[in-house]
């Protein structure tokens, strides 16, 4: 599995920081992950869970609510409401990428808010509501001992697993005005709920309520013996197992491919991860990365694009050389940066090319060298970063030689 990090605007303008697990092979579905009030995305049950999918090719989207975990804005200053809202915002997100969430899957109050926010993700084809309310009213029984105390303007001061959280007026009317059973009853969506009937923080009877009022298909199991949070790793792996069985029947049948690629040493494998149009896997050994072009350019903006890459080779490159010289010849370098950027230019602009017409690559590269160095060492530390084995490559002549995998080559007369 490879987790790409990124960053999406939220439905307040909030930017919110998201990670999307994927499988080492072929995508077969993705699903949204919204975790439980005053959580994260990083939580131990929300990462299992995501493991656990992603091994089973299921792609997850998992991101921090406003306030919370590393995303901006003020914990504050959101409401359920707001909550659902940025669960549609990161559904357009996954679209954006080419690869809207199938599957829509929600911990606690995120249950009840992804049950809210279900009909306005079209394509979504299975909903799975995870120790979730019924009422998202009821998460306010975990703090309404506290609702009298502290009170500034509207805000009360509640401490929830041993944290403060400043919570305001707005958070506990919107609230209390959500009427999720209606929700459920108008889901037009494959439903499974999944609640441990030892549940001491959101009680059994929720999902009672819930699963009465879904129409079929809908499902329910019991996580004998899980507490509320799925802290426990076998609770989280077999939650992603249910999830991804019973899911399994409303996604498209799974294809072949989705195994690691296996690299010889000195090799390179890149392969398409489904997640969008352009998204690349690129496995090299024990290393694995995505590569993926701009949004404007039909990709999902999800890791750097093919010339990035080359400029990060021959960065990387000029970095090492630079630093192994130094070390063979006791130079006593502090440390040193390299800046790449790639354009095309007129050839007749470039006075020392052998070509006159059309357009050239070129790339700009500063060295920066630090350390209390003689003027004769840094100039010869820069003659070398010329010598680094990319540049050398890149500056020479280059043969590509191209064949289909697995054609068969004709003999050699």
């Amino acid at each position: 599995m490879i987790t790409q990090k990124f960053r999406f605007d939220g439905s307040s303008g909030d930017s919110l920081s998201a990670a999307l697990d994927l499988p080492d092979g072929k995508v077969r579905a993705t699903a949204l992950l919204a975790h439980c009030f005053t959580c994260g995305k990083d939580t131990l049950g929300a990462r299992h869970i995501a493991r656990e999918l992603a091994v089973r090719g299921i792609a997850v989207l998992r991101f921090d609510f406003s306030g919370l975990g590393s995303s901006a804005g003020e914990f504050s200053n959101s409401t359920f409401s707001s909550n659902v809202d940025d669960l549609v915002m990161a559904a357009r997100r996954l679209e954006e990428m080419g690869h809207a969430p199938s599957i829509l899957i929600g911990h606690s109050l995120g249950g009840a808010a992804i049950l809210a926010a279900a009909e306005r993700i079209a394509a979504a084809k299975a909903v799975v509501a995870i120790s979730a309310p019924s009422d998202p009213g009821y998460i306010t029984r975990l703090f309404a001992d506290q609702l009298g105390e502290g009170r500034i303007n509207g805000d009360f001061e509640v401490s929830l697993a041993g944290r403060a959280f400043r919570i305001k007026r707005s958070f506990l009317d919107d609230i209390s005005e959500q009427q999720l059973l209606p929700k459920v009853t108008a889901l037009r969506k494959a439903l499974l709920v999944l609640h441990s009937p030892t549940d001491d923080t959101v009680g059994i009877e929720n999902a009672t309520r819930l699963f009465v009022a879904a129409r079929h298909p809908k499902s329910f199991v019991s996580l004998d013996g899980a507490d509320h949070l799925l802290s426990k790793a076998s609770d989280a792996a077999y939650v992603a197992e249910i999830v991804a069985a019973w899911s399994s029947r409303y996604l498209p049948p799974a294809t072949e491919g989705n195994e690691s690629p296996k690299v010889e040493e000195g090799r390179v494998a890149v392969r398409e991860t489904g997640v969008n149009a352009f998204q690349q896997l690129i496995t090299t050994g024990p290393h694995v990365l995505v590569a993926d072009e701009p949004v404007p350019a039909g990709g999902g903006d999800t890791g750097p694009g093919p010339y990035d890459l080359l400029l990060a080779a021959l960065g990387a490159c000029t970095a090492m050389t630079i630093r192994m010289y130094a070390s063979r010849k006791a130079i006593p370098l502090d440390s040193v940066a390299v800046t790449l950027s790639h354009s095309r230019i007129h050839a007749r602009d470039c006075a020392e090319c052998e070509t006159k017409e059309g357009m050239l690559d070129q790339i700009d590269r500063s060295i920066g060298i630090m350390g209390r160095l003689a003027a004769e060492e840094r100039a010869r530390l820069m003659e070398i970063a010329d010598k680094c084995p990319v540049h050398r490559t890149l500056k020479g002549e280059v043969r590509i030689v191209t064949r289909e995998k697995g054609a068969v080559r004709p003999p050699i007369e």
